[in-house]
């Protein structure tokens, strides 16, 4: 069994308020249920345009875990172009 976590930076340039951040961060929490994947915003949540999701996987091996994370990757990038700064992988053993 493998524990997969991925940190993802955001940087929202449109938003002007937290609750403009918000709609975008339940976007794409909502948009990356069906991976079957734990997601929740886990720094800077008193930033308008700043957003760290982190989102967990629990896989069989670690080629597994790596292809879930990736679509995850993809699926935030198809949503909101342009909007990751940073991604991070680490696997939890």
């Amino acid at each position: 069994m493998v524990v997969a976590l991925l940190r993802v930076e955001l940087h929202i340039p449109g938003a002007q308020s937290l609750k403009d951040k918000r709609m975008v961060t339940r976007r794409l929490k909502d948009r990356l249920k069906p991976f079957n994947v734990g997601v929740a915003e886990t720094d800077h949540q008193d930033k308008w345009q700043r957003a760290e999701l982190a989102v967990v996987t629990v896989a069989t091996d670690d080629r597994l875990a790596e292809q879930i994370l990736q679509s995850v990757l993809d699926e935030i990038d198809r949503l909101e172009p342009g909007v990751m700064t940073r991604s991070e992988v680490e696997f939890l053993r």
